[in-house]
């Protein structure tokens, strides 16, 4: 071992040389505590300065960087920031919804689906946004056919969170779905048909939080909070939903940084 590197990791047990026997063979197990150190300092020395560990890349998750941004929230509008009274009735109304869905799952998860409801694969991201918002949010379409006076066609409207459908979603699917109406939202407006399965998904949503999920709910969060702010005809009734949902991840998830002070 080099002088630099004793300096840096000082020996503990200091050994120093002394006399061994002529036929001294470093390969055979020690008969003396002499023999023993001899040994340990031998194989320490023929130790080499870097090993380089070898890694399999296709066993590597394709996401396994997750950032987590500590930034808070935008504030409320002034006159439509919650009262603190308004926030813990939410948070316990969400926590009877969870309580619910965790004790009646495998009933609604053992109900047939309608024939029309075919559910996307785990990684179908653009599958799933037309299932839950519907094609004419997800294409931006605002006017209405004629047609849609004759019933109510999923396809075009999106097919809301039924029970019978969000509890056959696994935590991966929840995370994965989330992730993609999240992803959507950063760039679209929000909607109805979206928060439905916002509240939804954070209701199947299980703790203790994952790293990935964390980072995704503090992202919704603050991305509402931006919507929040920038709503120019102050819809009460949007901007209600965007508080709710702030008040859910802060304060049922315990992401306080970014609860809104009450009025």
């Amino acid at each position: 071992m080099e002088p630099g590197v004793e300096e840096l990791m000082p020996r503990l047990l200091p050994v120093d040389d002394c006399d061994l026997a002529e036929d001294f063979d470093p390969t055979v197990p020690p008969r003396t505590p002499q023999e023993y150190l001899k040994r340990v300092q031998i194989e320490a020395a023929r130790c080499p300065d870097v090993v380089v560990a070898q890694i399999d890349p296709k066993k590597l998750r394709k996401k396994q960087t997750v950032n987590i941004s500590i930034s808070g929230c935008q504030p409320a509008p002034e006159g439509y920031s919650p009262t603190l009274r308004w926030q813990q009735q939410q948070v316990a109304n969400f926590s009877a919804v969870r309580q619910s869905l965790n004790k009646h799952r495998n009933h609604w998860r053992s109900q047939h689906l309608d024939s029309n409801v075919t559910m996307p694969k785990l990684e179908d991201e653009e599958g799933w946004k037309k299932f839950c918002l519907g094609e004419r949010v997800y294409s931006e379409i605002d006017v209405l056919s004629d047609n849609e006076n004759l019933g109510i066609d999923y396809i075009k409207v999106g097919f809301p969170p039924l029970l019978s459908i969000v509890s056959r979603m696994n935590q991966a699917t929840v995370t994965s779905v989330l992730e993609y109406l999240i992803s959507w939202f950063g760039e679209k407006k929000f909607t109805p048909e979206l928060g439905r399965w916002l509240y939804a998904l954070l209701a199947c949503l299980e703790k203790p939080l994952l790293p990935e999920a964390h980072s995704l709910i503090r992202q919704l969060a603050r991305r509402c909070s931006e919507v929040r702010v920038l709503e120019e005809n102050k819809n009460e009734e949007q901007i209600s939903a965007l508080n709710l949902i702030i008040c859910l991840v802060s304060r049922y998830f315990d992401q306080r940084d970014l609860a809104d002070e009450p009025s």
